[in-house]
């Protein structure tokens, strides 16, 4: 048989092929048929010639093929009995770019930051052939290449994606496909600097998280330490306190992996708590009395000290300040220096911190001395230092002060010169000194300051016992007067019986050693004569050292 039909058939409109044999037997068993169509959507009819124009045997096939034809063949059949003849007709269908479809690589794991994807537009049929490729994010072109590539995967990456492929018929566009960036970000609620009492919400964002295909765990840290786990997303602070600031990071996980979000500072602000008010009033060298405060709050506060109410300094705006005041100040602290101090700075002295949410102050009473003791060339000395001890007082000279100085609670002299001089110190010269100032205005007593003079050890006192009622029991002491105190050691020839400090233990049993301050007491049981001899005690100390003996006879 012969077949006639056009070269190409175009999707969705119905073409006729002809299937003719030159020849007809009417009254015979020769059938001519097609094979391998659809006769849900085919008709078949035919027709015979046989007349002076022609002979003809026509079996036509009309059809409405669809792409999936395209490619397929047909069969044009005659048969006589088992004998069979047979055209082959492959059939051009024209169509669209058809079952497009997006393929994703990698197809599996998570995809992070930084990370490349590629997609790849997959045509199963197009006729005539695809001439271009358009790509689409979230319904935004972004590519015209078959394959599109993302280097460098940003979160602004993750989306739907979908592929239009396009031949001379027309395009055909893919189902959209997920890009989903694995990417942990926390994100504060309402600001990452609330104040003190704010609902605060601090959430752990995944791109698509609501239509994430499984569920994911969040593991919640504050400045690096574990804080809590579960599916919960967010961290809730009803009322957000000053005690929650700092540094929260969050690791979201699921099947594939997990991914850790920078950190977030969490900052709150809040009011100064009432401040730390300090006085301190230096009682040697320059008369000097330190006021200085210090507060919690965020922001940093602005700090002012005041006197009676009157503003002495302030860590904003300086006040002019006086020839005897010195400022500093730095975050959340004020210091203030008071010069030659004296009565007239006695009073009530107050701290006020204030920011933009509020403030709170609070108030310290200082007394301040009239008189004060200092010691020239220091409250410590060798002996034989020549020492003066000086009376400062602020009462008016023109008033003709009187002094009077004191050692130890006792009266030592009165007179008009504020100073006792000691020319050449000696140790019986220590003690605890005041001075007193007298005028018509009243009189003050400064404060005791003691005076330290070091001196070598004195002779050794050294002296021996035999006691022989009950026992004969030696006893041999030695006693010293010195400052600092003496290290005490007892000899007895070239050896060493003991001494107060690093020396061995006696080994003697029959001794027994006690030590106290310059002190040092031996005690011998059962003293025999080889107990006998000359005992020698040493002292000595960082200022000298000194000797005595003794005879002891049993």
């Amino acid at each position: 048989p012969s077949v006639t039909s056009s070269e190409e058939q175009t999707e969705g409109q119905r073409s006729t092929l002809e299937c003719s044999t030159p020849y007809v037997c009417p009254w015979s068993d020769i059938v001519l048929h097609w094979e391998g169509y659809d006769p849900r959507v085919s008709e078949v009819s035919g027709r015979f010639q046989l007349d002076t124009s022609g002979v003809s045997h026509q079996v036509n096939l009309t059809s409405t093929f669809s792409w999936k034809d395209h490619s397929k063949k047909l069969l044009c059949e005659v048969s006589h009995g088992p004998r069979k003849a047979s055209t082959e007709v492959v059939l051009r269908v024209r169509h669209t770019p058809k079952d497009t479809r997006v393929s994703l690589s990698p197809s599996s794991g998570n995809i992070g930051v930084g990370d490349t994807v590629t997609l790849s537009c997959e045509v199963g049929s197009s006729h005539p052939p695809v001439v271009g490729y358009h790509w689409y994010k979230d319904g935004v072109a972004v590519g015209t290449q078959r394959v599109l590539t993302l280097r460098g995967v940003r979160r602004e990456d993750h989306g739907r994606y979908h592929c239009e492929a396009q031949n001379a018929l027309g395009t055909g566009a893919s189902p959209a496909a997920t890009v989903r960036v694995f990417s942990a970000e926390i994100l504060a609620s309402p600001a990452a600097e609330v104040r003190e009492g704010t609902a605060t919400t601090l959430s752990c964002d995944v791109p698509g998280r609501e239509g994430h295909p499984e569920e994911l765990t969040y593991t919640w840290y504050k400045n690096g330490a574990w804080l809590k786990e579960g599916p919960a997303h967010t961290l809730l602070f009803p009322a957000v306190a000053a005690g929650d600031a700092g540094y929260y990071s969050c690791q979201v996980t699921n099947s594939q992996g997990s991914d850790t979000a920078q950190a977030i500072s969490l900052s709150v602000t809040y009011p100064p708590r009432i401040p730390t008010l300090t006085l301190f009033q230096e009682t040697q060298g320059g008369r000097l009395v330190i006021v200085r405060c210090t507060v919690d709050s965020h922001p940093p506060a602005t700090l002012a000290i005041t006197h009676d109410g009157t503003t002495l300094a302030t860590s904003g705006e300086q006040v002019a300040l006086g020839q005897r005041l010195g400022v500093t100040a730095s975050r959340n602290s004020l210091r203030l220096e008071i010069r030659d101090a004296g009565p007239r700075d006695s009073g009530k002295y107050g701290c006020t911190a204030s920011n933009l949410h509020g403030n709170a102050s609070t108030t310290k009473v200082l007394v301040t001395r009239a008189a004060e003791l200092l010691i020239q060339p220091s409250a410590e000395v060798p002996e034989g230092t020549a020492v003066t001890l000086t009376c400062v007082g602020t009462g008016d000279t023109a008033q003709e002060p009187r002094y009077t100085w004191y050692r130890n609670g006792r009266r030592l002299q009165e007179g008009a010169f504020p100073t006792l001089q000691f020319p050449s110190v000696r140790g019986d010269d220590a003690g605890a000194f005041q001075c007193q100032v007298r005028s018509r205005n009243g009189s003050d007593t400064s404060e005791a300051v003691p005076l330290r003079v070091l001196y070598p050890p004195r002779q050794p006192v050294l002296s021996s016992f035999l006691q022989s009622q009950g026992g004969r029991l030696g006893i041999i002491q030695c006693s010293v007067e010195s400052d600092p105190e003496s290290n005490l050691t007892l000899r007895r020839g070239d050896n060493v019986v003991t001494c107060t400090q690093g020396c061995p233990q006696a080994t003697d049993p029959r001794v027994h050693v006690t030590r106290s301050y310059n002190s040092l007491k031996v005690e011998i049981r059962d003293v025999v004569v080889e107990d006998e001899g000359t005992y020698v005690c040493q002292a000595g100390n960082s200022q000298g050292s000194a000797s005595a003996t003794v005879d002891f006879q049993a």
